[in-house]
């Protein structure tokens, strides 16, 4: 069996909901270890979050040039290989780029970064250094959703006429209505999250979503975005109208005022043979309709499945598989490509797929402020 790829946390320490999933799914598989990091913006948290998990506080840095200063002096087998950026949005290009420019491969949460620019400059120096770049669109890591791509791609629901995306969260909704609050989340704050929230948060989920399941690329988009107060600059709730590359029309929606909703992220993809359903609160059934048939509910971890589906179920059918399982899978697809194995097409969404995802949150907000126009995305 070959080593178990060397882990660095960027962020994701003792008191980070994030951090948790990230360690759990890293270590899902058994093909990686946590070494060390910088997990926390001060030093004294950091050491504690090595604590918590046993890692030599030797290996706990105190910033990221510390980090890669000190990994060069380690011996080449035993250095840090790759890293998990774990921080808010608009770290995530400097601490990705230094990395990249020393090599490392990298797992970065999304979005990729806070302008289309930056994301480019990323994918430049990874094709230069021939590096892996995995971006976690957990979602892309469910059985289910492996299964509805490969159906798409198979043509079991014909040619696509019609797509519907929504992620819809209510999270803000106590926040914004007072003055006060909102301005102390970061997720309001520009300078920190960058031009969007709403749509950089989770709109880019429903994007990538659409785009992974249905094989196509949105072409078009017109934006109409609410922001609910003057004194709010960025986007809480969006309703975008799309087209994508083969002239199929649809609508992507994302809220984070949707009053009571948790994490309603639905994808449906509509054919002129059938239509398939799939949705993140009820992740273990996927929905395939035809006309003048019965509905047919398909599940994971059967034989009728295809093999990526049943390659990432880790557990016999009638058992729920979850959040931290489909991020483990995209940890797993990553690993695979570090290590030079082979893997399936979409184990992984790849640092492609943040670029496009940043194209598409600045395409989204030129679109609302210039008047509600439809502005093309980049090929």
């Amino acid at each position: 069996m070959k080593k178990k790829i060397r882990l660095g946390f960027i962020g994701g320490g003792y008191n980070s909901l994030i951090g948790v999933l990230h360690k759990v799914s890293a270590y899902m598989h058994d093909r990686y270890e946590i070494v060390g990091g910088v997990f926390n913006s001060k030093y004294e948290d950091s050491i504690e979050s090595a604590r918590q998990i046993g890692i030599n506080r030797e290996r706990i840095y105190k910033d990221i040039d510390n980090m890669i200063a000190s990994e060069k002096e380690i011996p080449t087998e035993s250095r840090i290989e790759a890293v998990c950026i774990l921080t808010p949005n608009n770290s995530h290009f400097e601490i990705a780029k230094k990395f990249l420019d020393n090599k490392y491969h990298i797992i970065c949460e999304k979005p990729l970064t806070i302008s289309l620019h930056e994301a480019k400059q990323l994918l430049s120096i990874k094709e230069k250094n021939n590096l892996v770049f995995a971006v976690t669109h957990t979602y892309s890591g469910y059985p289910m959703v492996r299964q509805m791509t490969k159906m798409i791609s198979e043509g079991l629901i014909g040619n696509i006429q019609r797509v519907d995306a929504q992620y819809l969260q209510g999270w803000i909704n106590p926040i914004i209505h007072e003055k006060k609050k909102r301005k102390s989340s970061w997720r309001l704050d520009p300078k920190i999250s960058g031009i969007s929230s709403c749509v950089a948060d989770i709109g880019t989920h429903a994007f990538n979503m659409l785009e992974l399941v249905s094989g196509l690329k949105v072409h078009k988009i017109l934006a109409d975005l609410n922001n609910l107060y003057k004194d709010n600059p960025l986007d809480i709730d969006a309703n975008i109208l799309v087209r994508m590359n083969n002239g199929a029309k649809g609508v992507i929606r994302s809220s984070q005022i949707a009053t009571g909703e948790e994490n309603n992220l639905r994808v449906n993809v509509y054919g002129d043979k059938g239509y398939l359903k799939w949705q993140q609160e009820n992740p273990n059934k996927l929905y395939f309709l035809k006309e003048n048939e019965p509905i047919k509910v398909l599940k994971p971890g059967h034989e009728y499945n295809y093999p990526i589906s049943l390659n990432s179920s880790k557990l016999p059918p009638g058992h729920p598989e979850g959040i931290f399982d489909a991020m483990g899978n995209i940890y797993l697809g990553a690993a695979k490509a570090i290590r030079g194995d082979n893997f399936y097409d979409h184990e992984f969404p790849t640092i492609y797929e943040g670029v496009r995802g940043m194209d598409f949150i600045e395409k989204v907000i030129d679109s609302h402020n210039r008047g509600n126009v439809w502005l093309e995305l980049e090929k």
